[in-house]
């Protein structure tokens, strides 16, 4: 025959494993969501980064097509670097292994490029908001 108080001995250890089953269950849900929206964020900055460094690049050669003596051959070659650095980024491959190198070496030759011209520009990223408010931003 079996114990009477079995079941009820067996109550908490139930509503425990119930309660994991549960909460591994919620966590699964959250985790992908939460998962989704970091490589959303994390995607967008690496693109904006990246669409940055082009729009340099592409301002430089322009600048080399209408006067191709204006900067000096070692400046047009950080550029032609720069250039083949942001082609061979693999933007659809995020999970490849050489993402954060080729970035390095793009961040590098940028501000080599910068020095050579003399010129102080950084990428600082999208404009956050302040916690003052929009009238930080200017035009």
């Amino acid at each position: 025959m079996d114990d009477i108080f079995g079941d009820s001995l067996n109550f908490e250890e139930i509503h425990i494993k119930q309660g994991f089953d549960e909460g591994h269950k919620d966590g699964l849900i959250a985790g992908k969501e939460e998962a989704r929206q970091v490589g959303l964020k994390v995607g967008f900055e690496v693109g904006e980064e990246l669409g940055f460094y082009k729009g340099c690049v592409e301002v430089w050669n322009s600048v080399v097509r209408v006067d191709p003596t204006r900067f000096s051959t070692r400046v047009q070659k950080g550029v032609k670097q720069m250039e083949e650095l942001v082609e061979r980024y693999p933007v659809m491959e995020p999970e490849n292994e050489s993402v954060q190198e080729i970035m390095e070496d793009l961040r590098l030759k940028f501000k080599a490029v910068c020095a050579s011209l003399g010129v102080k520009l950084e990428y600082k990223g999208y404009p956050r908001a302040s916690s003052s408010g929009a009238k930080d931003v200017a035009f």
